[in-house]
């Protein structure tokens, strides 16, 4: 499956024209690009699904929520792509962004809720050496680079400020990303650089699912 270049010529032209009117005289284009756009996503679905357990795939919605928010344009000016694994006993998710010039593709834990939060730093706090172990991997460096996310400037509440794991303790999303050029993603190979990608950053989902779906005993919850 390949992504056309009209793809990011529509997404160029709603940038400059980010108005109910344009969208409505081009929403044939839109709803074209929407098929081959969700094409792509069931086809890496299928795919993600000869080694790993996704059960749905989600593009998102083009429309904007405009409710709260002083930019009132009514349409996003790129493709936000889902693929949800198999929950509670699978953690974490992939995401592709398709933008011109902001294309990248992550995966991790972007908002974990307080519970895994706490259960993921008791975790550290116990012993981080596998985690540093997985994150230091030539696999995983050398696709994804260094994790990222939010952290908190000093110790999380109950928490040791001097323990040697704090830098990974402070943390509050664990993410990895992979930017891609707009060359890139019209490439016929896009789909099979991204499937690669995520084969190598397992290590990391399987030691976070073993993390979240145990208690501090490593009992399972499920």
């Amino acid at each position: 499956m390949i992504l056309g270049s009209k793809t990011f010529t529509f997404l160029k032209k709603l940038k400059n024209n980010n108005n109910r009117e344009w969208f409505a005289e081009n929403k044939p284009k839109f709803k074209e690009l929407e098929l081959e756009i969700k094409a792509f996503g069931e086809e890496l679905k299928d795919r993600l699904n000869e080694f790993d357990n996704v059960d749905r795939f989600k593009l998102f919605r083009i429309y904007r929520d405009i409710r709260f928010s002083k930019d009132k344009t009514p349409f996003k000016t790129h493709f936000g792509l889902y693929w949800n694994r198999l929950k509670p006993r699978l953690r974490g998710g992939y995401y592709l962004h398709i933008s011109p010039n902001n294309n990248f593709l992550a995966c991790g834990f972007w908002d974990p809720n307080p519970k895994d939060l706490y259960r993921i730093r008791k975790e550290f706090l116990h012993d981080a050496n596998e985690f540093r172990k997985i994150l230091k991997s030539k696999e995983i460096y050398s696709n994804w680079g260094n994790l990222e996310g939010t952290e908190l400037k000093t110790a999380p509440r109950n928490f040791d400020k001097n323990h040697p794991d704090i830098d990974l303790i402070r943390k509050k999303q664990f993410v990895f990303k992979i930017n891609y050029s707009d060359k890139e993603v019209l490439e016929k190979r896009f789909i099979d650089k991204i499937e690669l990608s995520l084969k190598t950053i397992r290590p990391f989902l399987n030691y976070m699912t073993d993390v979240l779906t145990t208690d501090e005993n490593g009992e399972s919850l499920y």
